[in-house]
């Protein structure tokens, strides 16, 4: 049990908010995988390079969720920092 209820409240806000928007994002990313441009369509199908395995890579866009997820947790991680510090909390 912790000596004051209001910590409590500050760490359900800090680990459930940040998983929440993550959630949202996460959900409007399969609807809306990257960001289309006048060539994505040509790009997604033109084959790049070959591996002797029968792999092969093309320069496709970079999927929109994950520059958001990225994004998303390096803001979060400064804000994180810098109100932990301001609030002098120990970790």
């Amino acid at each position: 049990m912790r000596f004051f209820e209001l910590k409590n409240l500050q760490d359900v806000v800090l680990y459930l908010f940040p998983t929440l928007v993550f959630l949202l994002v996460f959900g409007a990313g399969l609807a809306y995988s990257h960001f289309r441009t006048r060539d994505s369509r040509e790009r997604e199908g033109q084959v790049v390079e070959t591996y002797p395995e029968g792999f092969s890579t093309r320069n496709a866009p970079f999927p929109l969720v994950l520059t958001l997820t990225i994004a998303g947790t390096i803001i979060w991680a400064f804000f994180y920092i810098l109100v932990t510090g301001i609030l002098g909390v120990k970790i």
